[in-house]
C-alpha cells in the first residue's frame, strides 16, 4: 500500500530540519557508508500510532538577499504541494509573524491540500501563547505550538497530521497492475522513453531539464498486459542551483517509488553513471523495490567489443550497494531493446514476490555453514539454528542465532549469495533480520 506524504514547508531557520529529525528519530543521523544513501537525507519513514508516512524536508533554501527569498519560497511550496497529501507549514514563534509567510500562505490556502500550521520554537506554552494567537491572522487554521528541539507539542500536532490522510488510501492500491516508476536525473530521457513504449506523445519531451512538474502515470498495454508507467523528472530551477535540482528530483523520485512496484532507474549513456544517480538510485534500494538500470541514448555511444563491459563494471562500482539490479542498454530514440523493458519487468516482479519454502532453505543454509564456518568472537562461535522467510517485496529472512553480535555484516552477505545462487532474485534486493533463541 502506497504510504501518504508530507511535506515540511516553511522559511530558512525556523527549524524545519530540526523538525524533520526529531520526527525521523535517531536513524536520519546515522551516517551509513553505503554510497547511495545520502547523509542528508531529505526523506525519512515516520509511525505515529497506526500511521505510517514519508515525510519530505524541502529545506535547505538559504537565499541571500530578501527578494529571493519569495520566489525560491514559492518554488519550494510548489514542489510541496504537487507532491504531498498533507503540508506542514512551519513558522517561527520568534521571529514572529513574517511577511513572507503569509505569501507562502496564500499559495497553500489555493492549494487546496490540508495545511498544519505549526508554530515552532514555543519553549515555554506559558510564555510564548499570547505570541502564538498572532498567527491566527494567516488564515489557514489553528495554529499548533510546538519546540521540536525540546520535544513539546509534537504528539498533537501529529494527531492533526494523521486527521488528513485519506482514507480509501488503501482502496487505491487495489488495482493489481504492475506499477513501474521510472526515476533518474533531469534530462536523461524519462519522458521520451515512456512516450516510445506507449507509441505515441503521452508526455512532453523537451531539451529543457525538467518539463515534467508532476508525476504523471501512463497505461502501457503489451502483449495482452496492462501496466501503469509513472514518469517523474525532476524539476530544474530557474537559476539551476545544482543542490536543488537534486533535492527535487530526490523528492520526485521518494513520492514515486513508494507507489511503484518496479523502478526503472535510466542513466544518461553519453555522462555515465553519477553520484546523484546513486543518491536516486539508493532511494529505490532502501525501499527494497525491484530494480532495473536503464542506459539511456546506447545509439550515441562509439562502441567496441569491449564498451558493455566497461560501462557495466562502473555501473557496478557507483552502484555497488545494488549488485542484484538488472542492467539494460537501450535508446528510447530508436526503440532499441525496448520490448526487453517488459520481459524484464516481468521477470523482476516474480522475484520481488518469490517465497522460498523453510525446509529448502534451511538446507541451502547448512551447506552454506558446512563450506565457510560463521565467524567466532573470544572463543564464542555463531551458530545459526534455522532461517525461515517472513514476507515478500522484498524477500524478507528471519535468520534464529545464539548471539547477534556474532553475525557480522559479511557473514550476511555470503548467506545472501549462497541463496541468490541457487534462487536467481535477480532484480530485487533481499533482507535480513537476525533474532536470537536461546539454546535449549
Amino acid at each position: 500500500m502506497s504510504k501518504p506524504v508530507v511535506a515540511i514547508v516553511g522559511r530558512p531557520n525556523v527549524g524545519k530540519s530540526t523538525l524533520f529529525n526529531t520526527l525521523a528519530g535517531e536513524r536520519i543521523s546515522i551516517v551509513k557508508d553505503t554510497p547511495g544513501v545520502t547523509r542528508d537525507r531529505i526523506y525519512a519513514d515516520v509511525t505515529w500510532l497506526n500511521y505510517s508516512f514519508t515525510l519530505i524536508d524541502t529545506g535547505g533554501i538559504e537565499p541571500d538577499s530578501g527578494d529571493v527569498i519569495l520566489s525560491q519560497m514559492r518554488e519550494q511550496a510548489e514542489i510541496a504541494i504537487a507532491t504531498a497529501d498533507v503540508i506542514m507549514f512551519i513558522t517561527d514563534v520568534r521571529q514572529g509573524l513574517q511577511d513572507a509567510d503569509s505569501k507562502v500562505a496564500d499559495m497553500l490556502r489555493r492549494s487546496k491540500k490540508p495545511v498544519i500550521l505549526v508554530v515552532n520554537k514555543v519553549d515555554s506554552f506559558e510564555k510564548f501563547m499570547p505570541d502564538v494567537y498572532e498567527f491566527y491572522n494567516l488564515g489557514i487554521g489553528d495554529p499548533h505550538p510546538v519546540s521540536a528541539s525540546s520535544m513539546l507539542g509534537l504528539g498533537d500536532m501529529l494527531d492533526e497530521v494523521v486527521k488528513h490522510f485519506p482514507e480509501d488510501a488503501a482502496g487505491i492500491e487495489e488495482d493489481e497492475r504492475p506499477k513501474i516508476a521510472i526515476i533518474g536525473k533531469p534530462n536523461v530521457g524519462k519522458s521520451s522513453l515512456i512516450n516510445k513504449l506507449a507509441q505515441e506523445d503521452r508526455v512532453i519531451v523537451s531539451d529543457i531539464a525538467g518539463t515534467t512538474r508532476d508525476a504523471i502515470d501512463t497505461d502501457i498495454k503489451y502483449n495482452g498486459k496492462e501496466y501503469v508507467f509513472i514518469d517523474t523528472a525532476g524539476l530544474r530551477r530557474k537559476n539551476k542551483i545544482k543542490e536543488e535540482i537534486e533535492r527535487y528530483s530526490i523528492i520526485r523520485a521518494v513520492t514515486a517509488v513508494e507507489r511503484a512496484d518496479v523502478v526503472i532507474i535510466v542513466i544518461d549513456a553519453i555522462e555515465g553513471v553519477t553520484e546523484q544517480d546513486a543518491k536516486i538510485a539508493g532511494i529505490a534500494h532502501d525501499r527494497g523495490k525491484g530494480i532495473i538500470i536503464a542506459v539511456n541514448k546506447w545509439d550515441a555511444i562509439e562502441k567496441d567489443n569491449s564498451t558493455v563491459k566497461k560501462y557495466t563494471e562502473r555501473i557496478r562500482q557507483v552502484l555497488s550497494f545494488m549488485p542484484y539490479a538488472e542492467i539494460l542498454f537501450i535508446s528510447a530514440k530508436s526503440g532499441q531493446r525496448l520490448n526487453k523493458i517488459f520481459e524484464m519487468i516481468d521477470v523482476v516482479i516474480e522475484n520481488n514476490s518469490m517465497r522460498v519454502a523453510t525446509g529448502v532453505l534451511n538446507e541451502i543454509v547448512a551447506e552454506a555453514v558446512a563450506m565457510q564456518q560463521p565467524p567466532s568472537d573470544k572463543g564464542k562461535r555463531l551458530k545459526i539454528y534455522y532461517v525461515t522467510q517472513v514476507s515478500v517485496k522484498p524477500p524478507t529472512f528471519v535468520v534464529f542465532v545464539n548471539d547477534k553480535n556474532l553475525m557480522h555484516f559479511s557473514y550476511t552477505r555470503y548467506l545472501e549469495n549462497r541463496i541468490r545462487d541457487t534462487f536467481g532474485f535477480q532484480g530485487t534486493a533481499l533482507k535480513f533480520i537476525t533474532r536470537e533463541r536461546k539454546e535449549d
